[in-house]
């Protein structure tokens, strides 16, 4: 303030010599202002996830199906399994974190893939299709929100989308899937956050009787994605050699139905965790140089889901851990 009680002009608070200007870009300020955290790779090494570990609201699950469930779960082993699942990535040297809900939570909670997507500059937050579903967004935006993780977007009006229904092709490209859980207003969101990263999309169909773009397609490295034969659309197999991929195919379509063997994360290059109990699906990728680690996870798959579903992915590449 001046002598005479007006506002001092000269004063940073209104654009004096000591004024700051902040002409970092957000994706400059991600491992300063911001945690680290981000990708733009489906391969790349694998820093850090969030899982949400299920407590009490499997224990009221009465009728699996109206649960969007498969069967009837032991909740006790599904948690058991899920440590297992949080010790093996502890294990792979990959940073774990919980969202650890205030309340009780929907009761696919602990299938966070569906609930964000990561890009180099923050999260997209999902909003899943189902009503079974619907606030699973709040917790992962509480968590998010308190490890000082942008979120970019929160998907909006009539849109839904889950997280997995995209995947990076490259830092410049993203699949999108549209089907049963990501409607067409969902994906014209996300390409939009997308197209303001210098990022395109291409859209493909998620095929009936299927949930997401991830059970269809796993890229496994920089030239190397494995897609089910008779389930996934020409263009998306178009949009994978068009970024350089060799396209093979999953080798057993009964341990993909049985045993969710396509339902994998990938740890780094030709490195992945992978539901224990399929070897013929194992095999096949260790052909192919992939090192296989197993996890059961058989109590959660009766769920409809197993380790790629329960993981939301928060970093890859060479970044310091969240």
């Amino acid at each position: 303030m001046t002598s005479e009680g007006r506002p001092d002009a000269s004063a940073a608070a209104y654009g004096g010599k000591n004024w700051s200007p902040r002409t970092a870009s957000l994706r400059e300020e991600v491992g300063v202002v911001w945690r680290e955290c981000g990708l733009a790779s489906e391969w790349e090494p694998l820093r850090a996830v969030l899982l949400h570990r299920p407590g009490a609201e499997l224990d009221v699950v009465t009728d699996p199906d109206a649960s969007l469930m498969l069967a009837p779960l032991d909740p006790a082993a599904v948690r058991a399994q899920h440590d297992e699942l949080a010790e093996a990535y502890r294990s792979a040297g990959v940073s774990v974190h919980y969202v650890e809900p205030a309340e009780t939570p929907p009761p696919n909670q602990m299938f966070c893939a569906d609930v964000l997507f990561m890009t180099p500059e923050g999260a997209v937050l999902g909003r899943p299709a189902s009503t079974v579903r619907a606030g699973e967004e709040r917790w992962i935006a509480a968590r998010l929100a308190r490890m000082g993780i942008p979120i970019l977007r929160t998907i909006r009006g009539h849109g839904v989308f889950e997280g997995a229904d995209a995947l990076w092709l490259s830092p410049h490209r993203v699949m999108v899937g549209r089907g049963l859980r990501t409607n067409a207003e969902g994906a014209v969101q996300v390409a939009a956050t997308l197209e303001e990263q210098g990022v395109s999309t291409v859209e493909v169909e998620v095929p009936h009787a299927a949930m997401h773009l991830m059970g269809q397609i796993r890229i496994v490295d920089r030239d190397l994605a494995f897609v089910r034969r008779d389930r996934t659309s020409r263009r998306a197999v178009e949009a994978l050699e068009e970024e350089g991929y060799r396209v093979a195919f999953f080798a057993s379509e009964e341990e993909i139905r049985d045993g969710m063997a396509n339902n994998f994360v990938v740890l780094g290059p030709r490195r992945v965790l992978l539901p224990a109990g399929n070897p013929v699906s194992m095999a096949a990728l260790e052909a192919e140089g992939v090192e296989c680690v197993e996890v059961p996870v058989g109590a959660i798959t009766r769920a409809a889901g197993a380790i790629g579903c329960l993981t939301g992915v928060l970093a890859r590449g060479p970044v310091t851990d969240p």
